[in-house]
Protein backbone atom coordinates (compact mmCIF):
# COMPACT_ATOMS: atom_id res chain seq x y z
CA UNK A 1 0.00 0.00 0.00
CA UNK A 2 2.67 2.34 0.71
CA UNK A 3 4.62 1.36 -2.36
CA UNK A 4 1.57 2.23 -4.20
CA UNK A 5 0.97 5.45 -2.86
CA UNK A 6 4.09 6.51 -3.29
CA UNK A 7 3.88 5.76 -7.34
CA UNK A 8 0.74 7.74 -7.37
CA UNK A 9 2.60 11.07 -5.53
CA UNK A 10 5.73 10.49 -7.59
CA UNK A 11 3.36 10.25 -11.00
CA UNK A 12 1.38 13.68 -9.93
CA UNK A 13 4.89 15.57 -8.83
CA UNK A 14 5.86 14.57 -12.95
CA UNK A 15 2.67 15.75 -14.37
CA UNK A 16 2.71 18.85 -12.42
CA UNK A 17 6.17 19.43 -13.57
CA UNK A 18 5.57 18.53 -17.41
CA UNK A 19 2.59 20.55 -16.74
CA UNK A 20 4.67 23.76 -15.60
CA UNK A 21 6.81 23.04 -18.48
CA UNK A 22 4.69 23.20 -20.80
CA UNK A 23 2.86 26.50 -19.33
CA UNK A 24 6.09 28.40 -18.57
CA UNK A 25 6.78 29.83 -22.18
CA UNK A 26 3.60 30.93 -22.16
CA UNK A 27 3.59 33.05 -18.90
CA UNK A 28 7.27 34.39 -19.74
CA UNK A 29 6.30 35.22 -23.40
CA UNK A 30 3.23 37.21 -21.38
CA UNK A 31 6.01 39.14 -19.25
CA UNK A 32 7.65 39.97 -22.66
CA UNK A 33 5.05 41.14 -24.12
CA UNK A 34 3.49 43.21 -21.25
CA UNK A 35 6.73 44.81 -20.88
CA UNK A 36 7.27 45.42 -24.91
CA UNK A 37 3.92 46.63 -25.74
CA UNK A 38 5.68 50.65 -24.80
CA UNK A 39 8.98 51.55 -25.51
CA UNK A 40 10.44 53.05 -22.65
CA UNK A 41 13.47 55.26 -24.07
CA UNK A 42 16.15 56.87 -21.60
CA UNK A 43 18.91 59.10 -23.18
CA UNK A 44 21.87 58.53 -21.01
CA UNK A 45 24.66 61.27 -20.96
CA UNK A 46 28.34 60.47 -22.55
CA UNK A 47 28.88 63.97 -23.42
CA UNK A 48 30.76 64.90 -20.02
CA UNK A 49 33.45 61.71 -20.56
CA UNK A 50 33.19 58.58 -18.65
CA UNK A 51 29.74 57.76 -16.69
CA UNK A 52 28.92 54.87 -14.44
CA UNK A 53 26.36 52.79 -16.35
CA UNK A 54 25.92 50.73 -13.31
CA UNK A 55 23.42 53.40 -12.34
CA UNK A 56 21.12 52.52 -15.56
CA UNK A 57 18.40 49.58 -14.96
CA UNK A 58 18.39 47.87 -18.17
CA UNK A 59 15.16 46.02 -16.65
CA UNK A 60 13.15 48.83 -17.25
CA UNK A 61 14.15 49.89 -20.16
CA UNK A 62 13.48 49.45 -23.70
CA UNK A 63 15.80 51.62 -25.40
CA UNK A 64 18.78 53.67 -24.24
CA UNK A 65 20.10 56.31 -26.60
CA UNK A 66 23.87 57.56 -25.84
CA UNK A 67 24.17 61.13 -26.30
CA UNK A 68 26.06 62.36 -27.91
CA UNK A 69 27.60 61.59 -30.82
CA UNK A 70 29.06 65.01 -32.42
CA UNK A 71 28.59 66.09 -36.53
CA UNK A 72 32.03 67.50 -37.43
CA UNK A 73 33.66 67.54 -41.12
CA UNK A 74 30.65 66.66 -42.40
CA UNK A 75 30.47 63.82 -40.20
CA UNK A 76 29.47 61.73 -37.32
CA UNK A 77 32.28 61.86 -34.93
CA UNK A 78 32.98 60.85 -31.10
CA UNK A 79 34.90 63.72 -29.98
CA UNK A 80 35.31 62.05 -26.52
CA UNK A 81 36.35 58.61 -28.45
CA UNK A 82 38.40 57.34 -25.36
CA UNK A 83 35.81 57.54 -22.69
CA UNK A 84 32.71 57.41 -25.51
CA UNK A 85 34.61 53.48 -26.66
CA UNK A 86 34.53 52.51 -22.81
CA UNK A 87 30.96 53.87 -22.34
CA UNK A 88 29.83 51.83 -24.98
CA UNK A 89 30.83 49.03 -23.69
CA UNK A 90 29.80 49.11 -20.44
CA UNK A 91 26.07 49.75 -22.13
CA UNK A 92 26.11 46.20 -23.92
CA UNK A 93 26.99 45.13 -20.70
CA UNK A 94 23.70 45.93 -19.23
CA UNK A 95 22.52 43.22 -22.24
CA UNK A 96 22.98 40.56 -19.86
CA UNK A 97 20.17 41.64 -17.67
CA UNK A 98 17.73 42.47 -20.48
CA UNK A 99 19.07 40.87 -23.98
CA UNK A 100 16.13 42.88 -25.71
CA UNK A 101 17.83 45.88 -24.74
CA UNK A 102 18.67 48.38 -27.78
CA UNK A 103 21.40 50.73 -27.83
CA UNK A 104 21.47 53.95 -30.24
CA UNK A 105 23.44 56.32 -30.95
CA UNK A 106 22.28 60.13 -30.70
CA UNK A 107 23.88 62.56 -32.72
CA UNK A 108 23.53 66.51 -32.00
CA UNK A 109 21.88 67.85 -29.47
CA UNK A 110 21.84 71.52 -28.35
CA UNK A 111 25.42 72.26 -28.34
CA UNK A 112 26.45 69.83 -31.62
CA UNK A 113 24.09 70.65 -34.55
CA UNK A 114 25.80 73.65 -35.34
CA UNK A 115 27.16 71.68 -38.39
CA UNK A 116 24.16 69.35 -39.44
CA UNK A 117 22.86 71.89 -42.46
CA UNK A 118 26.41 71.68 -43.98
CA UNK A 119 26.87 67.74 -43.37
CA UNK A 120 23.37 66.91 -45.18
CA UNK A 121 23.92 69.81 -48.01
CA UNK A 122 24.48 67.64 -51.20
CA UNK A 123 23.32 64.32 -52.26
CA UNK A 124 27.50 63.52 -51.76
CA UNK A 125 27.86 64.81 -48.46
CA UNK A 126 24.19 63.32 -47.50
CA UNK A 127 25.55 60.03 -48.35
CA UNK A 128 28.88 60.13 -46.60
CA UNK A 129 27.54 61.80 -43.38
CA UNK A 130 24.88 58.46 -42.96
CA UNK A 131 27.49 56.54 -43.66
CA UNK A 132 30.04 57.87 -41.27
CA UNK A 133 27.46 57.28 -38.74
CA UNK A 134 25.96 53.79 -39.69
CA UNK A 135 30.01 52.60 -39.20
CA UNK A 136 29.83 53.73 -35.97
CA UNK A 137 27.04 51.47 -34.90
CA UNK A 138 28.60 48.69 -36.94
CA UNK A 139 32.01 49.47 -35.43
CA UNK A 140 30.85 49.38 -31.64
CA UNK A 141 27.97 46.91 -31.98
CA UNK A 142 25.13 49.08 -31.37
CA UNK A 143 21.39 48.93 -32.51
CA UNK A 144 20.33 51.94 -34.40
CA UNK A 145 20.95 55.97 -34.67
CA UNK A 146 18.95 58.48 -33.37
CA UNK A 147 19.51 62.25 -34.77
CA UNK A 148 18.80 64.83 -32.31
CA UNK A 149 19.21 67.72 -34.89
CA UNK A 150 17.80 71.04 -32.50
CA UNK A 151 16.93 72.56 -35.05
CA UNK A 152 16.61 72.19 -38.80
CA UNK A 153 15.88 76.01 -40.15
CA UNK A 154 15.97 77.44 -36.73
CA UNK A 155 19.08 79.06 -34.89
CA UNK A 156 19.21 76.65 -31.95
CA UNK A 157 23.03 77.04 -30.09
CA UNK A 158 24.50 79.18 -32.99
CA UNK A 159 23.80 76.62 -36.08
CA UNK A 160 24.56 77.13 -39.66
CA UNK A 161 21.14 77.99 -41.34
CA UNK A 162 19.57 77.27 -44.67
CA UNK A 163 16.33 77.65 -46.45
CA UNK A 164 17.88 74.02 -47.79
CA UNK A 165 17.52 72.50 -44.21
CA UNK A 166 13.78 71.68 -44.56
CA UNK A 167 13.98 69.55 -47.90
CA UNK A 168 17.53 67.79 -46.77
CA UNK A 169 16.14 67.34 -43.21
CA UNK A 170 13.91 64.79 -45.12
CA UNK A 171 16.66 63.15 -47.58
CA UNK A 172 19.04 62.83 -44.58
CA UNK A 173 16.88 60.26 -43.03
CA UNK A 174 16.07 58.47 -46.64
CA UNK A 175 19.71 57.97 -46.46
CA UNK A 176 20.39 56.93 -43.39
CA UNK A 177 17.54 54.44 -43.90
CA UNK A 178 19.68 52.89 -46.86
CA UNK A 179 22.97 52.66 -44.86
CA UNK A 180 21.40 50.61 -41.85
CA UNK A 181 19.31 48.28 -44.40
CA UNK A 182 22.54 47.59 -45.48
CA UNK A 183 23.25 47.27 -42.57
CA UNK A 184 20.53 44.49 -41.36
CA UNK A 185 21.79 42.44 -44.55
CA UNK A 186 25.19 42.31 -43.06
CA UNK A 187 23.83 41.34 -39.54
CA UNK A 188 20.65 39.59 -39.48
CA UNK A 189 19.48 42.07 -37.10
CA UNK A 190 17.42 44.63 -37.28
CA UNK A 191 18.74 48.19 -36.95
CA UNK A 192 16.37 51.25 -35.67
CA UNK A 193 16.44 54.85 -37.18
CA UNK A 194 14.87 57.65 -34.86
CA UNK A 195 14.40 61.04 -33.90
CA UNK A 196 14.37 63.58 -31.34
CA UNK A 197 12.31 66.26 -32.43
CA UNK A 198 11.00 70.03 -31.24
CA UNK A 199 7.48 69.56 -29.07
CA UNK A 200 6.60 72.78 -30.70
CA UNK A 201 4.98 74.12 -33.85
CA UNK A 202 8.08 76.01 -35.29
CA UNK A 203 9.63 72.69 -35.55
CA UNK A 204 6.99 71.39 -37.63
CA UNK A 205 7.35 74.61 -40.32
CA UNK A 206 10.68 73.79 -40.96
CA UNK A 207 10.83 70.53 -41.47
CA UNK A 208 8.75 67.71 -43.79
CA UNK A 209 7.66 65.42 -40.33
CA UNK A 210 4.63 63.58 -42.86
CA UNK A 211 7.46 62.72 -45.17
CA UNK A 212 9.89 61.71 -42.79
CA UNK A 213 7.52 59.67 -40.64
CA UNK A 214 8.05 57.11 -43.13
CA UNK A 215 11.88 56.23 -42.20
CA UNK A 216 11.22 56.60 -38.48
CA UNK A 217 10.83 53.44 -36.11
CA UNK A 218 10.36 56.52 -33.51
CA UNK A 219 9.57 59.95 -33.36
CA UNK A 220 10.65 61.11 -29.66
CA UNK A 221 8.70 64.74 -28.87
CA UNK A 222 10.83 66.65 -26.49
CA UNK A 223 8.10 67.92 -25.12
CA UNK A 224 10.02 70.07 -22.43
CA UNK A 225 12.44 73.25 -22.39
CA UNK A 226 8.93 75.26 -22.61
CA UNK A 227 10.49 78.02 -20.59
CA UNK A 228 12.78 79.54 -23.45
CA UNK A 229 9.63 80.50 -25.94
CA UNK A 230 7.23 82.74 -23.65
CA UNK A 231 7.14 86.41 -22.94
CA UNK A 232 9.60 86.77 -20.35
CA UNK A 233 6.58 85.41 -17.66
CA UNK A 234 7.09 82.20 -15.18
CA UNK A 235 5.48 79.37 -17.65
CA UNK A 236 5.78 75.25 -17.07
CA UNK A 237 8.23 73.88 -19.07
CA UNK A 238 7.12 70.59 -19.88
CA UNK A 239 3.62 71.06 -19.11
CA UNK A 240 0.86 68.03 -20.85
CA UNK A 241 -1.87 70.81 -21.25
CA UNK A 242 -2.06 74.54 -21.97
CA UNK A 243 -2.51 76.60 -18.17
CA UNK A 244 -5.61 78.58 -17.69
CA UNK A 245 -3.13 80.93 -15.85
CA UNK A 246 -1.31 82.40 -18.89
CA UNK A 247 -1.42 81.89 -23.01
CA UNK A 248 0.66 79.70 -24.41
CA UNK A 249 0.96 77.81 -27.74
CA UNK A 250 3.65 74.76 -26.07
CA UNK A 251 1.99 71.87 -24.54
CA UNK A 252 2.90 68.28 -25.32
CA UNK A 253 -1.12 67.58 -26.16
CA UNK A 254 -0.93 70.68 -28.67
CA UNK A 255 2.29 69.27 -29.78
CA UNK A 256 0.70 65.51 -30.63
CA UNK A 257 -2.51 67.33 -31.96
CA UNK A 258 0.15 68.98 -34.73
CA UNK A 259 2.01 65.94 -35.51
CA UNK A 260 -1.17 63.96 -36.02
CA UNK A 261 -2.16 66.70 -38.45
CA UNK A 262 0.98 66.57 -40.45
CA UNK A 263 0.41 62.79 -41.43
CA UNK A 264 2.68 61.26 -38.80
CA UNK A 265 1.29 58.37 -37.44
CA UNK A 266 0.60 57.76 -33.52
CA UNK A 267 2.19 54.95 -33.62
CA UNK A 268 5.17 56.23 -34.23
CA UNK A 269 5.03 59.07 -31.83
CA UNK A 270 7.12 58.92 -28.26
CA UNK A 271 5.98 60.81 -24.79
CA UNK A 272 8.74 63.45 -23.63
CA UNK A 273 9.30 63.25 -19.84
CA UNK A 274 11.73 65.64 -18.46
CA UNK A 275 14.18 64.63 -15.33
CA UNK A 276 14.96 67.76 -14.26
CA UNK A 277 13.62 70.86 -13.73
CA UNK A 278 13.66 74.77 -14.56
CA UNK A 279 13.81 77.20 -12.46
CA UNK A 280 13.69 81.25 -12.53
CA UNK A 281 13.44 84.69 -10.46
CA UNK A 282 9.92 86.06 -10.86
CA UNK A 283 8.37 89.54 -9.75
CA UNK A 284 5.40 88.82 -8.32
CA UNK A 285 3.56 86.05 -6.40
CA UNK A 286 0.41 86.07 -7.65
CA UNK A 287 -0.51 83.11 -8.71
CA UNK A 288 2.27 81.48 -7.17
CA UNK A 289 4.52 83.03 -9.50
CA UNK A 290 2.68 81.08 -12.48
CA UNK A 291 2.57 83.19 -15.47
CA UNK A 292 4.37 86.22 -13.53
CA UNK A 293 7.16 88.41 -15.34
CA UNK A 294 10.65 87.16 -14.47
CA UNK A 295 14.42 87.77 -14.12
CA UNK A 296 16.80 85.46 -12.98
CA UNK A 297 17.01 82.05 -14.28
CA UNK A 298 18.55 79.61 -11.42
CA UNK A 299 20.00 76.28 -11.74
CA UNK A 300 18.14 73.87 -9.92
CA UNK A 301 19.15 69.81 -11.26
CA UNK A 302 17.50 66.78 -11.60
CA UNK A 303 14.59 65.57 -10.33
CA UNK A 304 16.15 63.43 -7.25
CA UNK A 305 17.43 66.51 -5.88
CA UNK A 306 14.22 68.13 -5.85
CA UNK A 307 12.21 65.79 -4.41
CA UNK A 308 14.82 64.84 -1.66
CA UNK A 309 15.85 68.80 -0.90
CA UNK A 310 13.09 71.22 -2.01
CA UNK A 311 10.23 69.47 -2.26
CA UNK A 312 7.70 70.90 0.44
CA UNK A 313 11.19 71.83 2.00
CA UNK A 314 13.70 75.10 2.89
CA UNK A 315 10.62 77.12 2.45
CA UNK A 316 9.02 75.48 -1.04
CA UNK A 317 5.26 74.99 -0.97
CA UNK A 318 4.49 71.92 -3.60
CA UNK A 319 1.55 73.02 -5.71
CA UNK A 320 -0.33 71.57 -9.15
CA UNK A 321 -1.81 73.02 -12.08
CA UNK A 322 -4.12 71.36 -12.83
CA UNK A 323 -5.28 72.40 -16.24
CA UNK A 324 -1.98 72.01 -17.49
CA UNK A 325 -1.22 68.84 -15.44
CA UNK A 326 1.88 70.43 -14.23
CA UNK A 327 3.77 70.40 -10.54
CA UNK A 328 5.69 73.48 -9.56
CA UNK A 329 7.46 74.85 -6.49
CA UNK A 330 7.34 78.04 -5.35
CA UNK A 331 9.24 79.88 -2.28
CA UNK A 332 7.12 83.06 -1.59
CA UNK A 333 9.92 84.86 0.79
CA UNK A 334 12.28 84.60 -2.14
CA UNK A 335 9.44 84.37 -4.89
CA UNK A 336 11.60 81.36 -7.02
CA UNK A 337 9.42 79.40 -9.04
CA UNK A 338 10.46 75.96 -9.74
CA UNK A 339 8.77 73.89 -12.71
CA UNK A 340 9.54 69.86 -13.56
CA UNK A 341 7.69 66.79 -13.82
CA UNK A 342 7.01 64.82 -10.95
CA UNK A 343 5.57 60.77 -10.19
CA UNK A 344 1.90 62.77 -10.76
CA UNK A 345 2.37 64.18 -14.01
CA UNK A 346 4.56 60.91 -15.67
CA UNK A 347 1.47 59.14 -14.49
CA UNK A 348 -0.78 61.26 -16.39
CA UNK A 349 1.78 61.35 -19.61
CA UNK A 350 1.84 58.13 -19.74
CA UNK A 351 -2.24 57.38 -19.54
CA UNK A 352 -2.24 60.55 -22.09
CA UNK A 353 0.01 58.24 -24.62
CA UNK A 354 -2.21 55.24 -23.60
CA UNK A 355 -5.19 56.57 -24.19
CA UNK A 356 -4.04 58.39 -27.92
CA UNK A 357 -2.39 55.21 -29.08
CA UNK A 358 1.34 56.30 -29.00
CA UNK A 359 4.20 54.03 -28.93
CA UNK A 360 5.75 54.89 -25.71
CA UNK A 361 7.74 57.50 -23.55
CA UNK A 362 11.16 58.65 -23.55
CA UNK A 363 13.09 61.02 -21.01
CA UNK A 364 16.03 63.77 -20.67
CA UNK A 365 18.39 62.47 -18.85
CA UNK A 366 19.04 59.02 -16.94
CA UNK A 367 21.87 60.53 -14.33
CA UNK A 368 19.07 63.62 -13.23
CA UNK A 369 16.98 61.13 -11.63
CA UNK A 370 19.65 58.37 -10.26
CA UNK A 371 17.26 56.90 -7.58
CA UNK A 372 14.57 56.38 -9.80
CA UNK A 373 11.55 58.07 -8.76
CA UNK A 374 10.42 58.97 -12.04
CA UNK A 375 11.23 55.62 -13.81
CA UNK A 376 9.14 53.56 -11.07
CA UNK A 377 6.71 55.78 -11.92
CA UNK A 378 6.78 55.25 -15.22
CA UNK A 379 7.51 51.31 -14.59
CA UNK A 380 4.12 50.94 -12.23
CA UNK A 381 1.82 52.84 -14.50
CA UNK A 382 3.02 51.06 -17.84
CA UNK A 383 2.85 47.58 -16.31
CA UNK A 384 -0.86 48.04 -15.44
CA UNK A 385 -1.69 48.35 -18.69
Amino acid sequence: MITLLLRKKTLIIKATFCLLMFLMPAFILQAQLKKSKYVVIGYVGGYRGLTDMSMVNPEKLTHINYAFVNVRNNRAWLTHERTDTINFRNLLTLKKKNPDLKILISIGGWTWSKNFSDAVLTDTARKAFAASAVDLIRKYKLDGVDIDWEYPGLQGDHNIVRKEDEQNYTLMFADLRRELDALEKETGNKKLLTAAVGGFSRFLQHTEMGKVSQYLDYINLMTYDYFQDTLGIAVHHTNLFASDKYKTDNSADKAVSAYLAQGVPASKLVMGIAFYGRSVMVKDSAQNGVGMKTGEHIWVGGYTHLKDSLLNRNGFTYYRDNAAGAPYLFKASTKQFITFDDEWSVKNKCQYMVDHQMAGVMFWEYADDKKEYLLDAIDERLDAK
